[in-house]
């Protein structure tokens, strides 16, 4: 059934995009300065989870390089690379320049300095979730080379400029912005088309059975197409000539649950703590949830940095807020139930 299971990855980046020719134009503007190897201004990429952003920019990227010989490209995931030294050390490595550099020995300052001097050709930086880095002067930094080009890929651009200092909050603010929306469900369901076509036979799935993915998955383009992996893979695994219903009724369970699981093992040990503390005192006010946060960790972040774990956490579904500005409470949300048949 399944002719290529990559185009069913979740890090899939496709030869054509769907329905983000706006965004793609936009990004691809803001890097163009490159192709004639000037510097370029940093993008801001927002959206909410599953509206292509980390998709866009790769895809930009990839094209850039198609066009042009002497450009490079490193990402970063911030979730994984959340303090100073790794999301350092992850650029520089993509570079080649860390042959020297040990990882429990080598001071910031030596990763900055070899950083500024980087002299090589020019090079886009994707900072993936870029509001989870625990020190945001590494934009500051980059933005000081004018070899590199940074993308900031994030939720929401208040919540990134509200964790950086002021010298860097006036350069965001003038930076370009491309802005997601969440998918309508026709346009998620032409991107299913799509996948269908390149990775799985035909006829093992029908458009009412997209639909139904399309309507799960709410416009998240990564859970929907994340349905579609899990139920192909059922298929395939049990000989089945088609994807049935009650597949997609499993499916979507179960990506939910795969999701909610990621999420929560990139979380850092930081916002690891809050989630616990709300999962056993919940719901709380954010004032109970510092108190106690603070009281459980040696070296407590501000209670504003406690704020913006609250709002990413709940902008992945792991928690829930009710409740007006004044009065609000977070608790989590209840894990979904998964399948016995996977």
């Amino acid at each position: 059934m399944i002719r290529d299971a990559r185009v069913l990855r979740a890090g899939f980046v496709p030869r054509e995009v769907e329905h983000r020719d706006a965004e793609v134009n936009h990004l691809s503007s803001v890097l163009e300065p490159i192709t004639n190897g000037e510097p370029a201004d940093t993008a801001i990429v927002t959206g909410p989870s599953g509206a292509g952003k980390t998709c866009i920019s790769k895809f930009v990227i990839e094209r850039l390089r198609e066009e042009v010989l002497d450009v490079e490209a490193t990402y970063v995931n911030c979730w994984q690379n959340y303090t100073r030294f790794r999301a350092l050390y992850q650029i520089l490595d993509d570079l080649g320049r860390t042959i020297d550099i040990h990882r429990q020995s080598t001071p910031h300052d030596e990763l900055i300095d070899r950083l500024q001097q980087y002299d090589d050709s020019r090079t886009v930086v994707i900072l993936d979730e870029a509001d989870q880095l625990e020190d945001p002067g590494l934009i500051y930094n980059l933005h000081t080379v004018p070899q590199f080009a940074v993308i900031c890929i994030a939720n929401n651009e208040e919540e990134l400029f509200g964790r950086v200092d002021d010298r860097l909050v006036s350069r965001l603010r003038s930076s370009e912005h491309v802005r997601m929306d969440k998918y309508h469900n026709e346009q998620l369901v032409d991107i299913l088309h799509a996948r269908v076509e390149w990775g799985l036979e035909q006829d093992v799935i029908t458009d009412d059975q997209l639909y139904r993915i399309a309507d799960a998955a709410a416009g998240d383009a990564r859970l929907a197409i994340g349905i579609l992996r899990t139920a192909a893979s059922t298929a395939d695994r049990t000989n089945t000539d088609r994807i049935t219903d009650n597949m997609l009724l499993e499916a979507a369970d179960d990506s939910r649950a795969q999701i909610r699981q990621k999420s929560l093992d990139s979380l850092t040990p930081h916002q690891r703590t809050v989630y616990d503390i709300l999962r056993e005192h919940g719901p709380l006010s954010p004032g109970e949830i510092h108190d106690r946060y603070a009281d459980a960790v040696d070296d407590p972040r501000t209670q504003r940095t406690v704020r913006n774990y609250l709002s990413k956490m709940t902008q992945y579904n792991l928690l829930e807020a009710e409740g007006t500005s004044r009065d609000r409470t977070y608790s989590i949300v209840d894990p979904p139930a998964t399948s016995t048949n996977n």
